[in-house]
């Protein structure tokens, strides 16, 4: 149980920025993976692809399964605190402003930009 958590938590995250700020999940997911689970870049592009897999990333995922590059228990686990998450950001997002979700946005990128330049694996 305490390893699955985290994933579901992550999920949970991810859903509710893609559904407040309008982002893709893989933008929060991705950098999760690498830095905070110690996924490889490839590993952690292949599980989030195979969380998006009906009917988005069904043909996308295939090469990195056959490498054995996709973790599908964590996909399965982070899809599911993202349904969850996506309801709930959406929800949020309808009642904020726009200006206020365009900055939220703004500085989502500019954290997850400067974490990967600078402060990388």
């Amino acid at each position: 149980m305490t390893d699955i958590l985290p994933f579901v938590v992550l999920g949970l995250a991810a859903g509710v920025l893609s559904g407040l700020l309008g982002i893709g999940g893989a933008i929060v997911v991705i950098p999760a993976l690498v830095y905070v689970f110690g996924f490889s870049q490839h590993r952690a592009e292949g599980t989030t692809l195979a969380l998006m897999v009906p009917p988005i990333g069904i043909l996308a995922v295939i090469p990195f399964f056959r490498r054995g590059l996709v973790d599908v228990r964590a996909a399965a686990l982070i899809c599911v605190g993202f349904l969850l998450g996506g309801m709930i950001g959406g929800r949020v997002a309808v009642g904020l402003p726009g200006p206020v979700l365009q900055r939220g946005f703004g500085v989502l990128l500019l954290g997850i930009a400067a974490r990967m330049l600078f402060w990388g694996k």
